[in-house]
């Protein structure tokens, strides 16, 4: 894999790694924005998605349907079949608390569940990349991402 590349799959994976550090620290007491952060809880799972299509070369559209960007990908890997149901959980968020509606905020347990779908399809993409795209090992700070 070239230079480029890598560096490209590793931006988008510490891309997604800070989206899902910002969901935590969005979602912590006391004063937690619950509504931005399952927004956040999406884009990781899209970013990670991404950066799986750049690492196989395939172009896509632009989308923030988490479940057509893993149809996508299981051309690649049909292990991300198997994660249908968390894309479905999370595509809704990248508009639904966004804007002013009827729905306003997540509650904390609807949160809770699109964090764990989100680090499931994170961790599910970590594990089918080298580890020279790992973005703990891209992260020139040292930071826990």
């Amino acid at each position: 894999m070239g230079e480029a590349k890598s560096d490209l799959v590793k931006k988008w994976l510490v891309k997604a790694a800070h989206d899902l550090a910002s969901a935590q620290k969005l979602a912590s007491d006391p004063d937690s924005y619950l509504d931005t952060a399952i927004y956040h809880c999406q884009q990781a799972a899209e970013k990670a998605v991404k950066a799986f299509l750049v690492f196989n070369d395939k172009r896509f559209q632009k989308t923030h349907d988490v479940r057509e960007l893993l149809k996508i990908a299981s051309s690649f890997s049909e292990e991300l079949l198997s994660l249908m149901e968390e894309a479905a959980t999370l595509t809704p968020y990248a508009g639904l608390y966004r804007y002013p509606d009827e729905n306003i905020e997540p509650d904390r347990d609807e949160f809770d569940h699109a964090l764990a779908a989100a680090r499931k399809i994170y961790d599910a993409v970590l594990a089918l990349l080298p580890g020279v795209v790992n973005p703990a090992r891209a992260d020139k700070n040292n930071r826990e991402v």
